[in-house]
């Protein structure tokens, strides 16, 4: 080892290849083109990796690159390979998009598509680490991103660690990082950043039952489309997006059901609603002939409304109560006012209630006596 020195290496002219020693070699083309390499042997196979020119690269440093080669191939690791991965890693920018892009088909919802794109999509929280490449991302670089959302918003702060942690790890399976995570909760950043207060997380604002009729009354003046839409929602107990988005395919008059399929649920199970005489009174309303089809409560251009038409009604009333409230409303009547099971009242939410065994053995959907309770609440909202 060791055999050249650093005037040979500057000075010598004659076009070859010249030993240094253990593999490194000085490739002399032309007096103004000369290179190090170094030569090696893998699985049989000659292999040369260039490991940089004179004299940006002088004998010492080229030394030490060669070290380095050998203790990867010590390690059993291809050097060329390896050099090449790195080029290649990817920026986090990169990573996060094609982290949205692959599960966007795993979510039933938009929101939580833009939920991934405001966290660390382009011009999100993390918009700092999406130009690092995702192996030089550091605690540093995730605390800057964090800090500032910590103590404002620690909800989002919360989530947005999440997802950061998240790609990351994509990023360490890929091959493209090793290491713990600067990203990771437990075991390092909450030794660093304080914990986050938490917040109970309000219920939706709901208007007691009791003045859920007179609330009726008063809406039913208004022959807007969304006002029918609202009407409609409460007297089924149903969700926001289940109405806006509901298709006349859906509605069997004959049988008196509305079938909601599990793409539109929020749990992804088929839910069966029983209309009551003053739900299918707002469908005969607002049904356009006996073969309409598309959405059952169209807007402008026969799209479905926009998710903000019932609330704006809620707001023009000046009612400091939510949509989604309303299914409170009907839980506490159904609780207070009727004897109805606790299961069939859920079921009538489409919520899942007992445990796995329990829910083994109940294959049915209690359509029945959800039909005697949907109908006593209608009669109870609009006697």
């Amino acid at each position: 080892m060791h055999r050249l020195s650093a005037k040979a290496v500057t000075s010598q002219r004659k076009p070859g290849i010249y030993a240094d020693g253990a593999g490194l070699y000085l490739r002399v083309q032309s007096v103004n083109a000369r290179s190090w390499v170094y030569i090696f042997s893998l699985e049989g196979k000659r292999r040369e990796m260039g490991l940089g020119a004179p004299p940006a690269v002088g004998l010492a440093r080229a030394r030490e690159r060669a070290q380095a080669v050998r203790e990867s191939l010590a390690d059993g690791i291809d050097p060329v390979a390896n050099r090449r991965a790195r080029r290649e890693t990817p920026t986090f920018g990169v990573l996060a998009d094609t982290f949205i892009e692959d599960r966007k088909g795993t979510v039933r919802s938009d929101k939580s598509i833009a939920r991934w794109k405001r966290a660390i999509g382009d011009g999100g929280y993390a918009h700092a680490l999406r130009e690092l490449r995702v192996d030089r991302i550091q605690t540093d670089d995730v605390l800057a991103v964090l800090r500032s959302l910590w103590e404002s918003h620690p909800s989002s702060a919360g989530v947005l660690r999440g997802y950061i942690e998240t790609v990351l790890n994509i990023a360490k399976v890929s091959g493209h990082r090793s290491g713990e995570n600067p990203a990771a909760w437990t075991g390092h950043l909450e030794h660093i950043l304080p914990a986050r207060q938490r917040l109970s997380r309000g219920h939706h604002e709901a208007m007691p039952f009791a003045d859920v009729p007179s609330f009726l009354a008063k809406i039913r003046d208004n022959e807007s489309m969304a006002a029918r839409a609202l009407e409609f929602t409460i007297l089924t107990a149903a969700r926001t997006s289940e109405t806006l988005k509901a298709n006349w395919e859906e509605i069997d008059l004959s049988t008196q059901v509305w079938t909601i399929p599990a793409s539109r649920m929020k749990a992804a199970k088929e839910h069966r609603v029983p209309l009551c005489g003053s739900a299918l009174a707002i469908l005969g309303a607002v049904r356009a002939g006996p073969s309409a089809t598309g959405p059952v409560f169209p807007g402008r251009r026969g799209k479905p409304l926009s998710n903000m038409t019932m609330d704006m009604i809620l707001r023009r009333m000046d009612v400091a109560v939510t949509v989604h409230g309303f299914r409170s409303s009907f839980r506490d009547w159904a609780g207070e006012m009727t004897d109805t099971p606790r299961e069939v009242a859920e079921a009538a939410l489409a919520h899942t209630v007992g445990n796995s065994a329990e829910l083994a053995y109940r294959r049915g959907d209690a359509l029945a006596k959800r039909r005697v309770l949907m109908e006593t609440w209608g009669s109870y909202c609009l006697p």
